[in-house]
C-alpha cells in the first residue's frame, strides 16, 4: 500500500476506517493488491485503489459502503448514478495524471472499473461481515 490518508475525525470517521479494514482485508484475501487507500483526486475520494491480477491486471476502484442497522436504507442504495460517475471521472484522472505516488505501481493494465463492496455490521459494534461485492458497475 502506497498511500493512505487519515480517516475523518469522529465517530463515522473511525466507523468508516473500520469498515474499511474489513474491505481491504477482502480483496487482499482475493489475491488483489491494495495500492492506495482513501485517495483524494480532485474532490472526490477513492477508498481502495487495488490491482486484480491475472494475464491482463485490472485497476479497479472499490467504493465501500457500510450500514450499522436498516434504518437508512442498504448500503447499496446510498450510491447513485452520481457518484458512478463521479468514481468513473475520478478514476480517468487518476489514470491520465498517473500520481507520483501511484505511477510506479500501477502498470500498463489491461482494463480498469469500479467495485462496490457493501457490509453490515453484525451483533457486535467492532465485527462486520461483507454483504456484497458488486464488480464493474456500469458508468452512466
Amino acid at each position: 500500500m502506497i498511500e493512505r490518508a487519515r480517516p475523518p475525525a469522529g465517530p463515522r470517521g473511525g466507523i468508516g476506517a473500520a469498515a474499511e479494514d474489513v474491505a481491504a482485508a477482502h480483496v487482499e484475501a482475493l489475491g488483489w493488491v491494495i495500492l492506495a487507500r482513501n485517495v483524494r483526486v480532485a474532490r472526490t475520494e477513492l477508498d481502495l485503489v487495488a490491482l486484480e491480477p491475472g494475464p491482463l491486471p485490472t485497476l479497479v476502484v472499490v467504493e465501500v459502503r457500510s450500514r450499522s442497522g436498516s434504518g437508512f436504507g442498504s448500503p447499496a442504495e446510498s450510491v447513485d448514478r452520481r457518484k458512478v460517475a463521479r468514481l468513473y471521472a475520478a478514476l480517468l484522472e487518476l489514470r491520465r495524471t498517473r500520481r507520483a505516488a501511484l505511477a510506479c505501481s500501477i502498470p500498463a493494465v489491461a482494463g480498469w472499473r469500479v467495485d462496490l463492496l457493501t457490509l453490515r455490521r453484525d451483533g457486535s459494534a467492532s465485527s462486520w461481515r461483507v454483504e456484497s461485492h458488486l464488480r464493474g458497475l456500469s458508468p452512466p
